[in-house]
């Protein structure tokens, strides 16, 4: 914030509430489908690929996923709307969202969690979508295909994170490739390359299940992540599936607030909701279809994490007839996972200098993705040179990670649920959403206004307290 002082004393003697809607740098989405798309694609990242699989498996599978749709309609749509309807009511970014209300400077505190939340989640995952573009490139020349077991794999691995220049060569890549869209601005940027990207990722998720579905044993790995076993679901269970449900869906961090805020009054926010939200698990669930039964067909066992993408499923490709194509093709599906998201993130930074200090787009894009990258370097390094470093017993990175994932996220998302529920009022934000909405609206509405008043808040406060006991 400190560094745009001049910029904002000119625009102080701007109306707060006029100046975004006056922006023309602001723009908005060229139709309906196009921000469904693009709002899905935020929600779908590289957490919907190796973290829910397997935390569905471990977790009681089908038993799981019934409870994760379950937290996904108590807590997850509720907030997701509330944001939507700050975003579109205010017309600004997560910031001048709650400066727009005017009630008080320590609501507009939380919208500047939200804004660093997405900056320092940006500058650590930027350094992972790196690694699944360097793998995309090495598995074309099989490169990362010439395994004979995982422990293998994970040395390369561990021996490519350490390669300072390579590293930091695909972060900025990986970056240049975000700043590159976001620049061109909603409609020729992000929704033109959303609208490309994410039905690319949906052929490439159906080819790649069903490959895997034709491996020997592949129906192992299917019962390992569908079968219902509701004899491993306990609180414990209710508390990860609320935490996957949350962070699954990118919310506490203002990219539904900013998506939200390109929107016109004609547009149907509770259906949108709905739909992101179903979207985002089918994605998971056939990203579960591919990587369990290939993991299960060649003898393996599923792990967690990036474990499971740089040190199994190399050796699994290893293994598997035309193993070097499916690996690019595994790959391309991570970078595109990696890149919808990269640039809603990205979008949710750059829209404050834009709507906040007048800048031109170009302007705040090339200083913002400048910003996240040099901020990212640590992250990148803690792999590598600074492996031996640690704040607070951790590595940058993983406090990094930590900090906004584990804090920032479950503290903006129920400040979003307090304010809207409570502060603003459900009374108004029904208006806001009854605009667009079908005559069948009114009584989903009503169950919403409980859900976010009461169910929503209550649940994110346990997802925050849960991370603070080190849950």
């Amino acid at each position: 914030m400190w560094l745009w002082g001049e910029e904002a004393k000119v625009l102080k003697t701007m109306s707060p509430s006029n100046s975004s809607q006056n922006n023309t740098e602001r723009g908005s989405w060229g139709s309906r489908a196009g921000f469904i798309i693009a709002a899905a694609g935020s929600a779908v990242g590289l957490g919907n690929i190796w973290k829910f699989p397997y935390v569905a498996g471990e977790n009681g599978g089908g038993a799981f996923l019934i409870l994760y749709l379950l937290c996904i309609a108590a807590t997850g749509v509720p907030i997701m709307l509330a944001e939507l309807a700050l975003g579109r009511k205010s017309k600004r970014n997560i910031v001048g969202a709650y400066k727009h209300f005017k009630k008080g400077r320590g609501w507009v505190g939380m919208g500047w969690i939200g804004f660093a939340a997405a900056f320092m989640i940006l500058s650590f995952y930027a350094v992972v979508a790196g690694w699944t573009l360097a793998y995309l490139v090495k598995s074309m020349t099989a490169e990362v295909t010439a395994f004979h077991d995982p422990k293998e794999a994970g040395d390369y691995f561990q021996t490519f994170a350490g390669n300072t220049v390579e590293v930091l060569s695909y972060h900025f890549a990986f970056l240049f490739l975000c700043a590159t869209i976001v620049i061109r601005g909603i409609k020729s940027g992000i929704q033109k390359w959303c609208e490309f990207l994410m039905p690319s990722l949906v052929v490439i998720l159906i080819l790649l299940m069903i490959r895997s579905l034709t491996l020997p044993r592949a129906m192992e790995g299917v019962a390992f992540f569908l079968k219902p076993d509701f004899s491993k679901v306990t609180s414990h269970t209710v508390l990860i599936a609320l935490g996957q449900a949350f962070f699954s869906l990118s919310l506490g961090m203002g990219i539904m607030v900013t998506y939200g805020s390109y929107l016109d009054e004609k547009h149907n926010l509770l259906s949108s909701s709905v739909i992101i939200a179903l979207f985002d698990t089918m994605i998971a669930v056939l990203a579960g279809m591919i990587i369990f039964p290939a993991v299960f067909a060649m003898g393996l066992e599923p792990s967690a994490g990036p474990g499971l993408v740089f040190h199994v499923l190399p050796k699994v490709f290893s293994d598997m007839a035309f193993g070097p194509i499916f690996s690019a093709a595994f790959f391309a599906l991570l970078a595109i996972a990696a890149l919808t998201s990269g640039i809603s993130l990205l979008e949710v930074v750059v829209a404050y200098p834009i709507d906040e200090l007048g800048w031109k787009r170009e302007k705040s894009v090339v200083v913002i993705a400048s910003l996240v990258f040099l901020f990212g370097v640590p992250s990148n390094l803690s792999f590598g040179l600074l492996s031996e470093v640690k704040l607070f017993g951790m590595t940058f990175f993983d406090l990094v990670d930590s900090t906004s994932s584990n804090y920032m996220l479950p503290l903006g998302g129920l400040a979003v649920a307090v304010f809207v529920g409570w502060v603003w009022g459900t009374k108004e934000a029904e208006k806001e959403y009854l605009t667009g909405c079908c005559k069948l609206a009114p009584p989903f509405i009503k169950i919403w206004e409980i859900l976010i008043c009461y169910i929503s808040p209550i649940a994110v406060f346990f997802i925050l307290v849960s991370k603070l006991v080190g849950e």
